[in-house]
């Protein structure tokens, strides 16, 4: 079981960064891949980044491949999504997840936090 608690969203300007964290219980941390989904008004639920297990894979969607940044720290149970070069199309609320390694489809979630780019 693990529970996710995100955290350092907010209202930027276009251009401007802000680097997201999600805080992770439990004893087992490093087995899970962590990822980052965001979901805008009235769109559906998107994927934006993940990292792997070992943290020496990640993925990203298109749209913010070469901005942002997924990374882990084992020691400190969290996972971080530093966002550079935001732009209004980017405002969503961001969740984090988690899968344990091995099982298909992300099935841990957190609450999310707001990011708000104004132009």
């Amino acid at each position: 079981q693990v529970q996710l608690v995100e955290s350092g969203g907010g209202l930027v300007q276009a251009g401007d960064s802000l680097r997201l964290s999600c805080a992770a219980s439990g004893r087992t941390f490093s087995s899970y891949v962590m990822g980052w989904f965001r979901q805008a008004p009235g769109k559906e639920r998107e994927f934006v980044a993940s990292i792997s297990w070992s943290g020496g894979s990640t993925n990203y969607a298109d749209s913010v491949k070469g901005r942002f940044t997924i990374s882990r720290d084992d020691i400190e149970n969290t996972v971080y999504l530093q966002m550079n070069s935001l732009k209004p199309e980017d405002t969503a609320v961001y969740y984090c997840a988690a899968r344990y390694r091995g099982i298909v489809g992300f099935n841990y979630w957190g609450q999310g936090t707001q990011v708000t780019v104004s132009s």
